[in-house]
């Protein structure tokens, strides 16, 4: 899908350098996958202490299926 954004010249030098990257597009790609990994990181993060578990769950029962 093409795209045309207004980016900072400034970021995407930087993020070239930092990344070893070849090209603007692999820049963003990148900057993208990442920004996606972290926000999903931050989800799961926020559920700890929110889902309910047994104490007597037996995991190896569940393999033997």
């Amino acid at each position: 899908m093409p795209t045309n954004l207004a980016i900072d010249d400034n970021l995407i030098v930087e993020a070239l350098k930092l990344g070893g990257h070849k090209s603007k597009k692999d820049a963003v790609n990148e900057a993208l996958t990442m920004y996606i990994r972290q926000h999903k990181q931050q989800r799961i993060l926020e559920s700890f202490g929110n889902i309910d578990w047994k104490k007597n769950y037996d995991y190896k029962v569940g393999r033997k299926r």
